[in-house]
């Protein structure tokens, strides 16, 4: 297992990280317990949650994912041993039910979610703590055309240092040890690192965005910043919510991926990202690898990446997932890979 730096931080963190938010839905406690182990027997010691886990969102589990790891960290110790983030919902998107909508990125609202996420996860700290989105109107989670943003969206947006000096108390009061964003643009990192800088307050360490074959949309404006200003990515969503499994090629819908029971997740299967994933899967095979294993190879090789956020329903997928961050792409291999990203460039932002 290779160990990257975090940001800025401090904290070396596995190339791999585990996404926990089918713990409570797809996924039963004795299945998280099962998953938690084994991610850590591979030195996984990186996990992300979120206070709206697991997905899609709904009033009866809101919050299950965190109990579940929570209930791991009470029945097998080591909590030192974790790098543990989770995500706290802003408006709109997660749910009216998420703390009866009192979710506000203000000081009294981040307070509250921070003492149910930890009482839910049963530890008095949070390595990462992040804004799962932005409270204001942006382009994320497939939205687009930022001109035409709904006004309504934007019927109270807190400013931005409100919110990090909020953050930065929590830090510290030793609540909190870093303060990570997610879903976020060039313009509002930007702002934060600015407003770290201005009035003294906590610099937020890293971006929890999408990024795979499928969407590369964070190379344009984010990976300059990762780079000059020490902000890694987070990279979630890197296999397409399985489409870059090759799992749906010619049209199949197994029967118990997200894909198929969720509609919510359908941004995928778009004319545009079926051709590009075929392009993808032919080419991997031409080079005796499967999709899985090119896709999240590139991720991996990316400069700007501090780790990918990997997901699975079962033990053998995870330990797909994991195995094919020993394969590393030749140069020609990647150039096959710009050929086809030029011919369908983000089908799937």
């Amino acid at each position: 297992m290779q160990f990257k730096p975090l940001g800025q931080s401090g904290i070396l963190v596995p190339e791999i990280c585990l996404g926990t938010m089918t713990f409570g839905e797809q996924n039963s406690q004795a299945e998280g317990f099962e998953q938690l182990d084994y991610a850590l027997e591979r030195g996984i010691n990186f996990w992300d949650t979120a206070e709206m886990y697991p997905v899609p969102p709904k009033p009866e589990t809101q919050g299950s994912t965190e109990q579940i790891i929570g209930n791991w960290l009470a029945a097998r110790g080591g909590r030192d041993n974790i790098i543990l983030a989770t995500k706290i919902a802003g408006p709109s998107q997660g749910g009216s039910h998420i703390r009866d909508g009192q979710t506000r990125y203000i000081a009294s609202e981040i307070e509250s979610a921070l003492d149910a996420s930890l009482k839910r996860l049963q530890t008095d700290y949070i390595d990462l703590y992040q804004l799962h989105w932005p409270q204001r109107p942006v382009n994320f989670f497939g939205q687009l055309g930022y001109g035409n943003a709904d006004a309504a969206n934007a019927r109270e947006v807190t400013d931005l240092a409100e919110t990090l000096t909020a953050l930065s108390h929590e830090v510290k009061k030793g609540r909190i040890r870093h303060i990570g964003l997610s879903n976020e643009t060039p313009w509002g990192t930007l702002k934060f690192l600015h407003l770290a800088q201005q009035l003294g307050l906590e610099k937020v360490v890293s971006v929890q965005n999408p990024y795979s074959l499928l969407n590369r949309t964070y190379e344009i404006g984010m990976s300059e910043i990762a780079k000059y200003e020490g902000v890694g990515l987070l990279a979630y969503s890197p296999l397409a919510f399985g489409y870059l499994t090759g799992k749906f090629r010619n049209g199949a819908q197994p029967p118990n991926a997200r894909v198929t029971l969720y509609s919510r997740f359908s941004r995928y299967s778009n004319p545009q990202s079926i051709w590009a994933t075929e392009q993808y899967a032919q080419l991997a095979e031409q080079h005796g690898l499967t999709l899985t294993q090119l896709a999240l190879a590139f991720i991996k090789q990316q400069f700007f990446v501090s780790s990918t956020i990997i997901g699975a329903t079962n033990l053998s997928q995870l330990k797909e997932n994991i195995d094919a961050f020993d394969v590393n792409l030749s140069e020609e291999l990647l150039k096959g890979i710009e050929e086809i990203h030029r011919q369908q460039p983000n089908p799937a932002p």
